[in-house]
């Protein structure tokens, strides 16, 4: 192969890896449908491709297609059973991490996960990667029309519903957004303002490092716990669980957990903290509709 065929496809490498880790959900994965890639892009000595970007796009994106059908004929998927990568070990490299940034995070990767393998490739590629219906259609071997009805469907499964957000909603998001980073920062005047006085205080035995359940009431108790519990959380992102606001958190050791949020008005009154397996196996994620990347 020349070396101009070499560096174009190296020019390409951080999109295919950004690709690859949105469809996969892991970053191994991900190398070895890149890595997979350029072994077809080598064979055929990119001799005669007047868009090298496009035709590794489609390459890439049959192989993950295929691993996609390979992982989903091998394994059910609830919530707590099949932990992507990014959440099973929060510390990434540079590169990783620049990827990465632009992205939901490990909230996108688990919502991601419950889409069918065609759901998953359509709305990865139209909407986190702008390629048009046409060229989905070719991957999927399905009509325009058909890819654009596998990315909707998967679109308001990413959501949690109809496109569009609620002024309740939104408000929600901001709220646990706040309470979040202000338990990262160990901000307890924050945190107090954002928690009803008599903000009642929930964990099952799988949570609590007791592994007995925890029932606590007021604001400074929730607060302080609020902080040490994000202090074990190296990551924690805001998310829809049945529909109700809630964060998504893991800790290094891999195990993760969705704290669920009461948020009638404009305060926290009620915070659940779910990490019992059997429960997390019939919660339904999705992200809040105003934190889907855009193109």
């Amino acid at each position: 192969m020349s070396v101009d065929a070499t560096e174009n496809f190296e020019r390409h490498r951080t999109r295919l890896r950004a690709v690859a880790h949105r469809m996969l959900g892991s970053a191994a994965d991900a190398e070895d449908a890149v890595q997979e890639t350029w072994l077809r892009w080598h064979r055929t000595g990119a001799a005669g491709i007047d868009n090298p970007g496009g035709w590794l796009t489609t390459a890439l994106s049959h192989i993950c297609l295929d691993m996609l059908r390979s992982r989903s004929g091998r394994r059910e998927h609830p919530l707590g059973a099949h932990l992507p990568e990014r959440l099973a070990d929060p510390v990434a490299g540079p590169e990783e991490g620049a990827v990465l940034t632009e992205s939901a995070g490990r909230a996108l990767l688990v919502v991601l996960d419950r889409l069918t393998p065609a759901e998953r490739v359509a709305f990865v590629l139209h909407d986190l990667f702008a390629v048009p219906f046409e060229d989905i259609a070719t991957i999927l071997d399905r009509s325009p029309n058909a890819a654009r009805l596998l990315a909707g469907r998967a679109r308001r499964r990413v959501t949690g519903g109809p496109e569009g957000e609620r002024p309740q909603t939104a408000a929600q998001r901001r709220i646990v957004a706040a309470f979040l980073d202000a338990a990262r920062s160990g901000d307890l005047d924050t945190l107090l303002a954002l928690l009803d006085p008599e903000v009642a205080i929930a964990a099952d035995g799988a949570a609590s490092p007791t592994r007995t359940p925890v029932r606590l009431r007021g604001a400074d108790i929730a607060a302080r716990q609020a902080v040490t519990f994000a202090r074990l959380s190296a990551y924690a992102e805001p998310i829809l669980a049945d529909g109700a606001p809630a964060a998504l958190v893991a800790g290094s050791a891999g195990p993760f957990s969705v704290m669920l949020f009461t948020i009638p008005a404009a305060v926290i009154t009620g915070i659940e903290v779910i990490a019992d397996p059997n429960r997390l196996r019939v919660l339904e994620p999705a992200l809040f509709p105003g934190a889907l990347p855009q193109p």
